[in-house]
């Protein structure tokens, strides 16, 4: 464990602060400038459009009857402790972990303030082909779905030899 919280991943929580702050930026002016419902066409296949999610991801138990928003409260605050955790204990180096780790918990985070607050999350980035839409998502969803890209990605190259035929070790750059 890196001896001081400088040398370690915790140095990257400046991203969840980043992430946090855009995503609730994005849902106030949402909130404020939009109907329920409501579509506004940026590009073809590229629309903003206010709808509430009271599930998880892809409207996941969206129909549960309200329990589902603790059970959504404890495993976001699982994960931001978790994974803070996990920070702490690696160096400040690792950038993708680091990186990937404080995406996941930024959104987490914003998707946490959502649930709290209103009771659903706030969702208005709609992307769809021709009559096809994929479920709408914010940044908070783009967050951690880039985080656990990275957290796969860093697994896959995780071992693999380096350049000088020397095997990288977990999180290893």
């Amino acid at each position: 464990m890196p001896s001081s919280w400088k040398d370690s991943g915790l140095r990257w929580y400046w991203m969840v602060a980043l992430v946090f702050i855009a995503d609730q930026l994005s849902k106030q002016w949402v909130l404020k400038g939009f109907e329920l419902h409501e579509s506004l066409q940026l590009l073809p296949g590229f629309n903003f459009t206010y709808v509430r999610n009271y599930g998880a991801a892809f409207s996941f138990l969206s129909d549960a009857g309200g329990w589902q928003r603790w059970l959504f409260t404890l495993i976001a605050l699982g994960f931001t402790a978790i994974l803070s955790i996990w920070l702490r204990k690696q160096a400040a180096g690792l950038w993708r972990l680091n990186l990937a780790y404080t995406l996941v918990i930024g959104g987490a985070l914003g998707n946490l303030v959502d649930r709290l607050m209103h009771g659903f999350v706030v969702d208005f980035i709609d992307v769809y082909w021709g009559r096809s839409h994929y479920p709408a998502f914010n940044i908070a969803d783009s967050a951690i779905c880039i985080g656990a890209a990275l957290i796969i990605w860093d697994a896959l190259v995780a071992g693999k030899p380096a350049h000088n035929g020397e095997p990288k070790g977990p999180g290893v750059n």
